[in-house]
């Protein structure tokens, strides 16, 4: 990870690799707000992968978990990658990490309490017809508890981290 970092450096214009990330990014969002460019990225992505229908049988084809899985991968890089950028250009390397870390997870242990606590009700999807109550808090409740450790551990990483800056 160090060597990783490491390799970061200014180039000539004096932005850093992180930096060029961040204005590649902001143009792509900027792009995606013209329905010419959304239009041919969903040709392009339907060529590639196939519509998002349901089979005869009414399951999912292929196409439907790629964009899922494309979907929630992008998500999370943005949604944690811009948090450690802006961090990253105001607060330095290691204190951008452990502040967006501990955000991420304080974040994460939030969300895996308030599904465990108002886990859904009503009519229930047909993949979880078998699961009781309590079965459909398990998953959501371990996310919680293993949020809630890497958010303690990143906040007594950030004592520790300010303590050796003093």
């Amino acid at each position: 990870m160090n060597s990783i970092i490491g390799r970061i450096r200014s180039d000539e214009r004096g932005l850093s690799a992180f930096e060029w990330i961040g204005i590649v990014t902001a143009v792509l969002v900027i792009a995606m707000l013209f329905p010419q460019i959304r239009s041919a990225l969903d040709v392009l992505y339907e060529n590639l992968v196939g519509k998002n229908n349901v089979g005869p049988n009414g399951e999912p084809q292929p196409g439907v978990l790629v964009r899922g899985i494309i979907v929630g991968v992008v998500s999370l890089a943005l949604f944690a990658g811009s948090i450690f950028l802006i961090s990253y250009t105001n607060l330095g390397r290691k204190l951008a990490f452990l502040i967006s870390g501990a955000a991420f997870f304080g974040f994460l242990a939030i969300v895996g309490l308030l599904y465990t606590l108002y886990a859904p009700r009503g009519l229930r999807p047909t993949l979880v017809e078998g699961l009781n109550a309590f079965q459909l808090r398990i998953l959501p409740g371990a996310l919680m508890l293993g949020s809630l450790i890497l958010f303690v551990m990143f906040v007594a990483a950030m004592s520790r981290y300010e303590a050796e800056q003093n």
